[in-house]
């Protein structure tokens, strides 16, 4: 009986490679959720940015599965340990990932614009000063620079590049890193965008955000509330006083996450 998302004892390890945690969990719990729709989507390119111990990347491919054939995932990651240790993790569950050392998406550019239907993404999102971004090892999965914004907000041009007309984009976000201010960016290049999975923590609230592309976000702003809508119809947009309140627990935890991680 096929695996529905890796299995922690079959994921490969190293001393400088960010292991599965609580918002890897969220992720493929948000990825889980939306399981119907992705197979509905029919995808035929999937990518991991930043792939890690590969725990993400091969639960994606299982959840998917025989039901979606022919699917080619790709993965990336700055740490060259991270690629050998994702590549152990998916051999040990039978899956496949083409598996690329770099920063992003460095030198994939001009090959996959516009062909990814589904990026999935857990960034290094923790608040930290700005000398800690992009240290070689463990430190890349994690240090976010200010607001634990700077490799957020280089990823999002490069995943509105990437993704296909359909698209779609799930990316872990802290309270810190203001999810409604990059739910906004997002909706000025033409994305809706919904909250799959919110958790909380003793240490962090998470927030997994779907993006995917909507002309009238760009067009009439009118329509979105601050980009949090459903795609599928029937799903009830999320009322405005909840917005509110994420909005203002956004703002409000910033002061308790730098105390948190710094």
């Amino acid at each position: 009986m096929p695996f529905r998302t890796a299995q922690i004892r079959l994921v490969s390890s190293h001393p400088e490679v960010y292991e599965p945690c609580d918002d890897s969990f969220a992720l493929v719990d948000a990825l889980l959720a939306d399981r119907n729709h992705l197979l509905e989507h029919h995808p035929t390119l999937c990518m991991e940015v930043g792939c890690g111990s590969g725990y993400i990347i091969t639960s994606l491919a299982l959840i998917l599965g025989q039901e979606a054939p022919g699917i080619h995932y790709i993965a990336t990651d700055t740490n060259p340990h991270a690629v050998r240790v994702t590549s152990e993790t998916l051999e040990a569950h039978g899956v496949h990932a083409e598996l690329i050392n770099t920063d992003i998406a460095l030198g994939l550019e001009k090959r996959l614009a516009g062909l990814v239907d589904v990026m999935v993404v857990n960034p290094p999102y923790v608040p930290t000063p700005e000398d800690e971004v992009g240290r070689e090892g463990i430190a890349s999965s994690w240090a976010g620079g200010e607001n634990g914004r700077s490799v957020i907000d280089r990823i999002l041009p490069i995943a509105d590049n990437l993704l296909s007309v359909k698209g779609w984009l799930y990316m872990v976000t802290l309270s810190c890193n203001n999810p409604s201010e990059i739910c906004l960016q997002m909706r000025e290049r033409g994305y809706a965008s919904r909250i799959v999975v919110q958790r909380s923590t003793e240490e962090e609230s998470l927030h997994v955000i779907k993006f995917w592309r909507n002309l009238d976000a760009q067009e009439d702003g009118k329509q979105m509330v601050l980009g949090f809508q459903h795609p599928i119809p029937g799903l009830p947009v999320l009322p405005v006083n909840n917005l509110k309140s994420f909005m203002n627990s956004s703002a409000s935890a910033v002061g308790d996450c730098r105390a948190s991680f710094i």
